[in-house]
């Protein structure tokens, strides 16, 4: 059973196809849309495939691990030297009459930009949120910029999570909740000081506002100290996990 998160790039990589195919990228021999949508869509959504397939690999190597470009840069090399045979053997049964040797260096710097291009795309459609910090062990605590946002009758309270509801944002804390006009990327911007981490694109939560966390087969809630649910995304589960947040 596919993941949400390989079903949501199965769908992206199926868009980028369909995107393809509308622009007749790269010529195609002006082949009819049918035709370049019947070569286009399968072969972009086998690119996602070798790609989750280079994601793994790359995951258990550290020292990649440790940076993002270079997890890119590993996942686009590994992605671009199957992709280039597949491209190269597909274009030339369905456009060229078979498969030519001397067409191969041509395909190898044709798929290298689109492999790179879908290796970023897929870094942040399933990019986790952002974290904020609190200070290191011992070292003087600083202030939190929102704190100052709260509304009078929350104010001093202890943040437990923030929630985006349409232009506005619902503040959890210890003394009750309360609403403020103001985005979210801006809220987190100013979190810093609190130990926490965007779990859900219009939820950051407090890592001391949990209070449980409840699992049903593979969705992750985060329940408050107020009583409050925030989902999991699926793509924080695992950076939550590894942080030792359950």
């Amino acid at each position: 059973m596919f993941s949400r998160e390989r079903l949501r790039g199965y769908a992206v990589a199926s868009a980028a196809g369909m995107f393809m195919a509308l622009v007749n990228a790269f010529g195609m021999n002006d082949a009819p849309l049918l035709k370049r949508l019947i070569y286009w869509v399968p072969l972009m959504v086998a690119g996602a495939v070798i790609g989750n397939a280079a994601g793994a690999m790359v995951a258990r190597q550290p020292k990649i691990g440790e940076s993002r470009l270079a997890i890119w840069a590993a996942v686009t090399t590994i992605v671009t030297i199957p992709a280039t045979l597949l491209v190269w053997a597909v274009t030339g049964f369905m456009f060229r009459g078979g498969v030519q040797l001397a067409a191969l260096p041509y395909y190898v710097g044709a798929v290298l930009p689109v492999s790179a291009a879908m290796s970023a795309i897929m870094m942040l459609v399933n990019a986790p949120g952002a974290a904020t910090h609190a200070p290191a062990a011992g070292a003087a605590p600083r202030p939190v910029p929102f704190a100052r946002r709260l509304p009078a009758k929350i104010m001093g309270g202890a943040i437990w999570a923030v929630s985006a509801e349409d232009h506005y944002l619902r503040i959890h804390t210890s003394k009750g909740a309360d609403m403020v006009l103001m985005r979210l990327a801006d809220a987190m911007a100013e979190l810093d000081g609190l130990e926490g981490a965007q779990v859900h694109r219009s939820w950051w939560v407090a890592r001391d506002g949990v209070a449980e966390v409840k699992r049903d087969g593979a969705r992750v809630t985060l329940v408050l100290k107020d009583g409050a649910e925030a989902p999991v995304s699926r793509p924080n589960v695992k950076p939550l996990r590894e942080a030792g947040w359950f």
